[in-house]
C-alpha cells in the first residue's frame, strides 16, 4: 500500500515590498517522516513555514493536508489542523512559570461549574515532560529566571504537550548545548517513531545528516532540489544551498598580531551571577580572542558588564593604557566598545525600524544638526553600510524585521562598523545563520582585526571558535581555567578546560 502525503504545498508564492520570497515552492511530507527544510538566509524557509503555520498569507499556490485543500487564515486554525510551529525566535512568556507557558491556550480545568485550572494537573504533567527533555528545573519556575537555551527546550515542551501531526521545528536547537541537542535529536527520532511529521530547518548541518529523512533544499525562493536520505552528506547540501563550493571557510591566520598585547584588558571582574569567582584576560590589538565554554559558565554576563548592561560587582578596565570607568552602555560606547548580542531581535535590533534608522541609532548625533535628524545623510551612511558588508535588501528604508535572520546580524554590525569600533564583542554572532553569510560574517571579523580592532568572540559551536581565534579563553563557572594558544587547538582541549578540569 502507498502512503498518501500529510501534507501538500504547491506553487506557494509571496510577495512582499520589493522582494520575491517564494516563487511557486513545492512541498511534500509523509506521515511518520523528518523533511530537513534547508537553505541560506533569505531563500525563503521560515516564510514557507510561517505560511503553513497561519503568521503569513500566501499570495499563491494550494495547501492540502490528508488530500483536502484549506486555508490557514491564523495560527488557530494552524494548530486546530494538528499543525505546530517551534520558532527560532522565542515566542513564550516571561511574566508566567514553565508549566503555564506550556500550557498556555490548553489549560486543563476541573470538573465543576466553575471550570478552575487544574493546577495539579498542568504542575505534574509539565514536570514529566521537562523530565523527557532532560531539564531539571520545577514547572513552578518563573519563566524569566531560566536562560534562553532553557527557554528554547520550554517552547519545545509547549509543541510536544499539544501532541501535533505536524511539527515545524525552525532552528530548533540554536540555543542549545551539546548535551541538549543530542537530546532533542533523541526526541525527533521518537517522535518520527510514533507518526509525528516533522519538518527541520537547521543551518547546522550535521543534525540534518542526523535526523532526515530527506532534504529540500530552497535557493532564492525556488526550490532547488531534494536529497534523499543515502544522498545527504555536508559538501552536497552547502553545494545546493549556495549553488557553488565553499572554499577557505575560515579566513588564514598565517599572521601574527603585532599591536599591543595588553592593548585592552579586564582584571579582576566579578558579576552577580557568579559573585565568587574573578577573571582576568587581556585582548591585543587586531587580536580575535575566542571565548568558549559551556552554556551557563558565564560568558554572556562578562560580555554585558564590560558593555555596561549589567553592573559589574567589580571591575577594572583599561584601553591602550587609559583606565575606563563603564556603568553604562553609553560609558562603553563613548571609549569604542560595542557589543553583538546573543539575542538580536530583543536586544540588537529595533525591528519596527528601518535598516537605516538601526544603523544611526548609536550615532544619531553624528547625523544631527542643531538638533535636527539629516535624514539624506543617515540614509547615505546606511546605503554605504548595506555594500560594505553586502546586506541583501532592496533599500535602507525597509523595515528590519523583513530581513532574514543573517541580514539582521548585519545590520546590528552595521550600526557598531559606521562608529570605528576599538574593541567589538560578538556574543554568539552566527546563531541561525547559514553557511554562506557565516563565511561572510568570518571575513569581516579577520578584516576588522587586520584594521587593529580587539575583536571577543562568544561561541558555543566548537568548529567556529576553533576556525576563527587567534587565542581561546575557556570559562567554566565563572571562571577562565586556561587560555590556548593557536597550536594547543583541539576539540578535547577546550572541552577539558570547558568542564572544569586544568591545564
Amino acid at each position: 500500500m502507498t502512503l498518501s502525503p500529510i501534507l501538500q504545498l504547491t506553487g506557494i508564492s509571496k510577495r512582499f515590498p520589493g522582494v520575491v520570497a517564494l516563487d511557486g515552492v513545492d512541498l511534500e511530507v509523509y506521515p511518520g517522516e523528518v523533511v530537513a527544510l534547508i537553505g541560506e538566509n533569505g531563500a525563503g524557509k521560515s516564510t514557507l513555514m510561517k505560511i503553513l503555520g497561519g503568521v503569513t498569507k500566501r499570495d499563491a499556490g494550494s495547501i492540502r493536508i490528508q488530500g483536502q485543500e484549506c486555508e490557514i487564515p491564523s495560527p488557530r486554525e494552524a494548530n486546530r489542523l494538528g499543525i505546530e510551529f517551534i520558532h527560532q525566535e522565542l515566542s513564550v512568556l516571561d511574566n508566567l512559570d514553565v508549566g503555564a507557558n506550556i500550557f498556555l491556550g490548553r489549560e486543563p480545568t476541573r470538573v465543576s461549574w466553575l471550570k478552575l485550572l487544574d493546577r495539579k494537573r498542568i504542575y505534574a504533567e509539565a514536570d514529566a515532560l521537562l523530565r523527557k527533555l532532560g531539564l531539571n528545573l520545577s514547572s513552578r519556575t518563573p519563566l524569566s529566571r531560566l536562560s534562553i537555551a532553557q527557554q528554547q527546550l520550554v517552547e519545545i515542551a509547549r509543541s510536544i504537550n499539544a501532541r501535533a501531526r505536524i511539527l515545524i521545528m525552525d532552528e530548533p536547537t540554536s540555543s542549545l548545548t551539546l548535551s541538549e541537542t543530542q537530546r532533542l535529536l533523541e526526541i525527533v527520532k521518537d517522535l518520527k517513531a510514533h507518526g509525528v511529521s516533522i519538518i527541520y530547518i537547521s543551518h547546522r548541518l550535521d543534525e540534518v545528516e542526523k535526523v532526515a529523512d530527506r532534504a529540500v533544499v530552497l535557493r532564492d525562493g525556488r526550490n532547488a532540489g531534494t536529497l534523499a536520505r543515502q544522498e545527504i552528506e555536508r559538501e552536497r547540501m552547502v553545494r545546493m544551498m549556495v549553488g557553488r563550493n565553499l572554499q577557505d571557510f575560515y579566513v588564514s591566520h598565517d599572521a601574527t598580531t603585532s599591536g599591543d598585547v595588553n592593548w585592552f584588558t579586564v582584571s579582576n571582574l566579578r558579576t552577580s551571577r557568579y559573585p565568587h569567582h574573578s577573571i582576568s584576560f587581556s585582548v591585543a590589538q587586531g587580536e580575535v580572542m575566542g571565548l568558549a565554554g559551556l552554556v551557563g559558565s558565564g560568558r554572556s554576563e562578562v560580555a554585558q558588564a564590560v558593555f555596561g548592561v549589567e553592573e559589574a560587582l567589580a571591575c577594572e578596565i583599561t584601553l591602550g593604557g587609559k583606565r575606563l570607568a563603564i556603568q553604562s552602555p553609553q560609558n562603553a560606547i563613548a571609549e569604542g566598545i560595542y557589543l553583538v548580542p546573543e539575542d538580536r531581535r530583543s536586544c540588537g535590533l529595533i525591528v519596527d525600524f528601518s535598516i537605516s534608522k538601526n544603523i544611526s541609532l548609536p550615532g544619531l548625533k553624528r547625523y544631527a544638526t542643531a538638533g535636527l535628524v539629516d535624514f539624506s545623510a543617515e540614509n547615505t551612511k546606511a546605503a554605504e553600510m548595506c555594500r560594505a558588508i553586502n546586506i541583501k535588501a532592496p533599500s535602507p528604508n525597509i523595515q528590519a524585521a523583513n530581513l532574514s535572520g543573517g541580514n539582521q546580524q548585519k545590520v546590528v554590525l552595521a550600526k557598531w562598523l559606521a562608529l570605528s569600533p576599538k574593541v567589538l564583542i560578538l556574543d554568539e554572532p552566527t546563531r541561525g545563520i547559514d553557511v554562506g553569510a557565516k563565511a561572510e560574517i568570518y571575513a569581516l571579523i579577520r578584516k576588522l582585526a587586520e584594521q587593529g580592532v580587539s575583536i571577543i568572540v562568544i561561541s558555543s559551536e566548537m568548529e567556529e571558535v576553533l576556525g576563527i581565534s587567534d587565542r581561546i579563553s575557556v570559562m567554566h563557572e565563572g571562571r577562565i581555567t586556561g587560555i590556548l594558544q593557536r597550536q594547543q587547538f583541539s576539540e578535547e582541549a577546550v572541552m577539558r578546560l570547558a568542564t572544569g578540569s586544568n591545564g
